[in-house]
C-alpha cells in the first residue's frame, strides 16, 4: 500500500493538540534573550532547579534561531560532570515544552488543582535532570517559541533540521564550554525519531572528519520512534490484534486478503476486511489503546479517528480554526489528556510568561503545542541505515516503546531492529522497578538496548514517568535495566 511519506509523517504528529500559528515575518525584537531564571509564573517561589533559556542562530541568511530551556543537572556535585542530554520532541513541528511538561522535565501543570486563570507548575519528582544537564531545543524552526526573520527560513525537512541542529550543538558548546567534555546524548521521542540517530550519525562522522567539533559522544536513545514507515505502518493491525481489540477471525481474514504493499491492489475482500477492524477500533485510542477517546484540538466526534485504513492509509483530518476556538478546558473531561494540553497553550501565550522566559517579542504571535502549519518535507525515509551505522560505530545507544501504544507499537520496533542482524547478548526478560516488573528488554551487540515500558502509551514517559526515570538512570550508569 502506497504510503507517501508527508502523509506518514502528518498521521504521527496527530498525537498533539492543534492550534493556529501563524508564519509571518516577525516584528523588531525589543526585550532581553533569556538567561538565568530563578521564578516562573504559575510556580510558587523560586525554582528549586537552575533553568536558563535562550535563543541560537543556526541561519544568518534568514535569520532562523531555535530557542531552548536548558536545566542543569540537579545533583548538588559539580554538574559538569554529569551527561548533557540534547532533548528533541516530535511531530514534526511540536513544541519542546511537551518534553519538559509532560514527560521528562523537572515541571509539570496542575491539572487536578486547576481553578481558573493562569495554570500552576509543580516540580516533578521523576524528572531525569535529577541525574543528567538537558538542553530542551524547539526544533524544527516554527515549533513552539523557535522563529525565522523570513518566510524562506520556515521552510524545514528532515535533513535541514539536522543540520541545523548541528549548527546549535557547536554554538551552544561555545556559550557553555564548561560542559564540552562531558558525555553527550542525543535523545527524542515519537517523529525524532527519524532526527536522533541522524543527528547523532553527522556527529560521530563529523569526529572522525575533523569536521565537527570533537564533542564527547556517547550514544544516543529513542521513545516510541519513528523509524520506517515500512516496519511502523504495518505493525499497527497485528498489534491491535495481539491486544485482543480484533478477532483472530478477522485478522486471519485480513492477512490473506489484503496487500500491504499496494492499495490500488486491493480486493473486495480486504475492503471488507479493513471495514470490519475499522468497527471493533474506531472506539479506541490510539495513543493509549487503555484510555479514553479524546479529541486532540476538537471535542466534535467526527474528527477522531483510529480506523483500520487510517492505520495503513494514513489520511489527514480537517481542523479549522473556528472548531479549534471552540475548544476550551472547560469543555474537556479531566480523564483527557487534552485538558493537560491546552494548559501549556494558556501559559506560554501569557504576557508574564514570555517575558520571563524572555521570548522575543513579535516573533511568534500565538504559541501552539505543535504547529502544522510549518512547511516541511520527508526528506529521510528511513532511519534505520543511522541506527546501523552509529551502534557499529561503537556507541550506546537505548531504544524503548510503551507497550499500549498503537501509533508507533513496539512490534514495528523489534521488526527494524532485527532486520539490523546483531546478535543477542542479554535474552528477552523482565525489568523491575519496586520490585514490580516495569517492561521487558533485550540487549544486543553493539550497545543497543530495548525496552518495552508496562503501561506505557505514546511516549512512553508521559504515562509512566517513575519506570521511565528508572530505566534512564540504569541505563546512562552504564547499568543492565
Amino acid at each position: 500500500m502506497a504510503i507517501t511519506p508527508r502523509l506518514a509523517a502528518i498521521f504521527f504528529s496527530l498525537l498533539c493538540c492543534r492550534s493556529a500559528s501563524s508564519l509571518r515575518p516577525p516584528n523588531l525584537i525589543s526585550n532581553s534573550s533569556g538567561g538565568v531564571i530563578t521564578h516562573l509564573p504559575g510556580f510558587q517561589g523560586p525554582l528549586p532547579f537552575h533553568l536558563q533559556t535562550g535563543y541560537v542562530e543556526v541561519d544568518e541568511d534568514n535569520g532562523v534561531h531555535l530557542f531552548y530551556y536548558f536545566v542543569r543537572s540537579e545533583r548538588e556535585d559539580s554538574p559538569g560532570d554529569d551527561p548533557v542530554v540534547l532533548w528533541l520532541t516530535g511531530g514534526p513541528g511540536c513544541s519542546v515544552l511537551t518534553g519538559l511538561a509532560y514527560e521528562i522535565g523537572p515541571l509539570s501543570f496542575d491539572l487536578n488543582g486547576y481553578v481558573g486563570g493562569l495554570p500552576k507548575l509543580v516540580y516533578k519528582q521523576d524528572s531525569w535532570t535529577k541525574v543528567s544537564n538537558v538542553i530542551f531545543l524547539d526544533s524544527p524552526v516554527g515549533a513552539g517559541f523557535s522563529y525565522s526573520h523570513t518566510e524562506e527560513g520556515y521552510k524545514s525537512s528532515d535533513t535541514r533540521a539536522v543540520n541545523q541542529i548541528l549548527v546549535f550543538l557547536k554554538k551552544w558548546f561555545d556559550k557553555y564550554p564548561q560542559f564540552f567534555s562531558s558525555p553527550l546524548y542525543i535523545a527524542g521521542d515519537s517523529y525524532s525519531g527519524m532526527i536522533v540517530p541522524t543527528v547523532t550519525s553527522e556527529i560521530a562522522r563529523g569526529k572522525e572528519e575533523g569536521s565537527q567539533p570533537n564533542l564527547n559522544l556517547k550514544g544516543y536513545l529513542v521513545g516510541n520512534p519513528v523509524t520506517d514507515f515500512n516496519f511502523d505502518g504495518p505493525s499497527r493491525i497485528p498489534f491491535a490484534h495481539g491486544m485482543g481489540l480484533i478477532s483472530d477471525e478477522i485478522y486471519e481474514a485480513y492477512e490473506k486478503s489484503c496487500s500491504v504493499g499496494d492499495s490500488r491492489r486491493q480486493s473486495i475482500e480486504c475492503i471488507n476486511s479493513l471495514g470490519a477492524i475499522d468497527e471493533c477500533i474506531k472506539g479506541i485510542s490510539p495513543n493509549h489503546v487503555l484510555e479514553p477517546l479524546c479529541a486532540f484540538a476538537s471535542p466534535k466526534p467526527k474528527l477522531i479517528s483510529s480506523g483500520a485504513r487510517e492505520m495503513l492509509q494514513l489520511p489527514v483530518p480537517v481542523h479549522t480554526e473556528e472548531e479549534e476556538e471552540e475548544l476550551r478546558l472547560s469543555e474537556i473531561s479531566l480523564q483527557c489528556r487534552t485538558a493537560g494540553y491546552m494548559m501549556s497553550s494558556m501559559w506560554a501565550n501569557d504576557a508574564s510568561v514570555r517575558q520571563a522566559l524572555g521570548i522575543h517579542k513579535g516573533t511568534v504571535p500565538s504559541w501552539s503545542r505543535c504547529n502544522y502549519d510549518i512547511p516541511y518535507t520527508n526528506d529521510i525515509p528511513s532511519a534505520v541505515k543511522y541506527h546501523l551505522d552509529v551502534t557499529t560505530k561503537g556507541y550506546r545507544s537505548l531504544v524503548y516503546n510503551g507497550d499500549h501504544d498503537m501509533v508507533v507499537p513496539f512490534i514495528g520496533t523489534q521488526a527494524w531492529i532485527r532486520s539490523l542482524n546483531f546478535s543477542t547478548v542479554d535474552e528477552w526478560r523482565p525489568w523491575f522497578v519496586d520490585g514490580q516488573v516495569a517492561g521487558f528488554t533485550r540487549s544486543y551487540s553493539n550497545n543497543l538496548t530495548f525496552a518495552t515500558v508496562k503501561g506505557g502509551g505514546h511516549t512512553a514517559p508521559e504515562y509512566m514517568p517513575r519506570q521511565c526515570f528508572a530505566m534512564f538512570v540504569r541505563w546512562v550508569s552504564g547499568d543492565p535495566l
